[in-house]
């Protein structure tokens, strides 16, 4: 159902505020230059630091843009089971194509723990569910043997695995079957993953290389394997330089050198410091994002 370059979007500020404008241009640049999905409200969207009335809106802002043209899948998990069902129902009304729940981070439920809570979203909620597994973020990881449980819910349909371990999807595709939708949370591993049995990436550097991510993946497609290895090697500095300080710092100065957004951020994040910008520049300029 989903594949390819699905772009994890910044959240635009100004002043403090959702720049709502600004948003809905990068959403449809991300659009033009090939991006084969979008997903509002992700880690990379700094949810962690947006209210509820803001998450919702900017899920709408970007189903205006994008419904139609590539698939939104909306940001919806909570460590509360009963935010995130809140926030799943409204992705639906505001037709979203999917929803991505990451796992509950802070609690550290057991692994039932964790079924219970996407079943109780997937139950309350006529919405394919895509489960996020970041163990660095949340403390938990969800294990093969709860995902296959989980992929038995006829509304969970896929994962998006940033544990870094790439025997991961290998094993999950043989524990659970090729229809279950795997997407890679790292970039770095893009094309391992793929290697390995996943369908696509959601990318923190596509927000800054959205043409160059793209290309990759329909290169994959089409079995240019050249092409594959020519993109996965230029755009490996620029991964690497998207992480050089907590996530989506790095992205959103990159953006902003590009003239998409501001370079803002909301607190507890930080302004990046300046070895870290410079490392951006090289990194995008290398890559031939910027112009000389």
């Amino acid at each position: 159902m989903f594949r390819g370059s699905i772009t994890a979007l910044i959240t635009p500020f100004k002043d403090g505020r959702v720049d709502e404008k600004g948003f809905q241009d990068f959403v449809a640049w991300q659009i033009a230059q090939g991006s084969h999905g979008v997903v509002p409200c992700g880690t990379t969207g700094e949810s962690p630091t947006l209210s509820h009335a803001e998450h919702m809106r900017v899920v709408e802002l970007c189903v205006e843009v994008a419904k139609g043209k590539v698939p939104v899948i909306a940001g919806t998990g909570s460590n509360s089971t009963a935010e995130a069902i809140e926030l799943t129902k409204h992705a639906k009304q505001a037709g979203a194509d999917a929803a991505l729940i990451v796992a509950p981070y802070y609690n550290k439920p057991t692994q039932e723990g964790i079924k219970l809570h996407y079943r109780a979203v997937a139950d309350a909620v006529e919405l394919p569910i895509i489960v996020y597994n970041v163990p660095p973020r949340c403390m938990v990881d969800i294990s093969i043997e709860t995902m296959t449980a989980l992929a038995k819910h006829p509304n969970i349909i896929g994962v998006k695995d940033a544990t870094g371990d790439l025997g991961r999807p290998l094993r999950t595709r043989l524990a659970i079957g090729p229809d279950f939708c795997q997407l890679s949370g790292e970039d770095i591993t893009d094309v391992a993953f793929l290697a390995q049995g996943g369908a696509g990436c959601i990318s923190v550097t596509a927000n800054v290389a959205p043409k160059l991510c793209a290309q990759l993946h329909d290169a994959w497609t089409l079995g240019a394997d050249d092409d594959v290895a020519r993109l996965r090697d230029i755009l490996a500095p620029v991964h690497d330089a998207m992480f050089c300080e907590t996530s989506p710092g790095p992205v959103k100065y990159g953006a902003h050198l590009l003239g998409r957004c501001r370079p803002e951020t909301r607190l507890p994040l930080a302004p990046i410091g300046v070895k870290s910008k410079a490392r951006i520049e090289e990194a995008m300029r290398s890559a031939g994002l910027l112009e000389d």
